[in-house]
């Protein structure tokens, strides 16, 4: 999955959980969480089937309707954040936002523009 969304400054808080309506299939965009009413801004793009999700409680919000070409070709070397890869660490992120990205991570894609269609 491509994680994006944590601001380098701020907090918006949490946002209320809601209910799994659609399974967490491939292209779908779903919010991060790290327990029950935890959301932020923090979201991921799904670049397999993850259905296991469902059952913890992540609701796909959205979809990749075009350019899923686009987006498996996101840099996926990092990985996770230490222990499971090299990824960023969030802590560290929160912090002092894209700078450490950019110095720390040089092969990072970044998400330039989006579209909502109707």
């Amino acid at each position: 999955m491509a994680q994006f969304g944590i601001g380098g400054k701020g907090q918006w808080g949490n946002i209320k959980d809601e209910p799994v309506v659609a399974s967490n299939t491939r292209g779908t965009i779903s919010y991060a969480k790290a327990g029950p009413n935890t959301r932020t801004t923090q979201c991921f793009i799904n670049f397999r089937d993850n259905t296991g999700l469902d059952k913890k409680g992540f609701s796909p919000f959205g979809k990749v309707v075009e350019g899923m070409s686009t987006v498996d070709k996101i840099y996926k070397g990092y990985g996770e954040s230490a222990p499971r890869g090299k990824g960023p660490q969030q802590h560290v992120l929160h912090a002092k936002g894209n700078a450490y990205l950019k110095k720390e991570f040089p092969k990072m894609s970044y998400i330039l523009t989006t579209e909502i269609v109707p």
